[in-house]
């Protein structure tokens, strides 16, 4: 996960921030240096900016308004620490998308807050999210989030950003970004909206991972948090019969951004 890719970098006006609610600005420049100003939107936006302390607290998922010059502001909340801003974008004319990723310092007394212990039930007011399912190294697996209220299943969840959730997953100690997607969406006939949302992940090493759900009910975007940790691979019904005649299995897996 880097600041430039593919010729295509990330410039903030600054890399050290003053802490409180603060409005930043930033340019995705091009190979020809120049700052872009033609993206495809991926999920109803052109840009998805991502800002979290390396403690993985403070977590926001936002989304910034740019002008005609290219130049993209945000306004966001940030305690004093270690930030790491991550921007996932679709230049124009480029096959695919791309996540960079800048560090930031945001000055003041910083007290780093220890990872919360690993939990499959997470609490934001009067909602509770539980997570099913396992991040398995190297292969693409199952997560299902199951959202209740007060002790009842929510079937109402609203659209977001083209799905009823979305789900973004940072690798503790490095803050590699997976990226996640949703089964199915809204309006494709068989996706209920809720009370579970349903997602397909690739950790690509093993460890421990902060996983944040975005979801919409009653107009407003909650956020709900877990740690997690990989679990070991499965072997295949056929792995002792290799191990025996000494042939492995070569995987492709997927690859994380550093």
């Amino acid at each position: 996960m880097s600041v430039s890719e593919n010729g295509y970098t990330l410039e903030f006006d600054s890399t050290i921030l003053p802490a409180g609610v603060q409005t930043v600005s930033f340019r995705v420049t091009g190979p020809d240096g120049r700052a872009v100003t033609a993206f495809v939107p991926e999920h109803e936006k052109e840009l998805h900016f991502i800002a979290v302390r390396r403690d993985t607290a403070g977590f926001q998922h936002v989304h910034p308004v740019r002008d005609e010059k290219g130049t993209w502001s945000v306004e966001l909340a940030l305690e004093p620490g270690d930030w790491r801003f991550f921007t996932d974008i679709h230049p124009a004319g480029h096959d695919g998308t791309m996540t960079l990723g800048i560090d930031v310092a945001v000055a003041g007394p910083y007290d780093p807050r220890p990872l919360p212990e690993v939990d499959r039930t997470a609490r934001v007011g009067e909602y509770t999210v539980v997570l099913d399912g396992g991040l398995v190294p190297g292969e693409a697996s199952a997560l299902t989030l199951t959202v209740s209220r007060n002790g009842h299943p929510v079937t109402d969840l609203e659209p977001y950003l083209a799905a009823y959730g979305h789900l973004v997953a940072l690798r503790v100690g490095d803050l590699g970004y997976l990226h996640v997607h949703p089964e199915g969406e809204p309006g494709d006939g068989t996706t209920a909206p809720g009370p579970e949302i349903a997602f397909m992940a690739v950790a690509p090493s093993a460890g421990t991972y902060r996983l944040y759900l975005d979801f919409q009910h009653d107009g407003s975007v909650r956020t709900a948090e877990f740690t997690v940790r990989t679990t070991a691979p499965s072997p295949g019904p056929d792995a002792a019969a290799q191990a025996a005649s000494g042939h492995g299995s070569h995987h492709h897996g997927a690859h994380a951004h550093h």
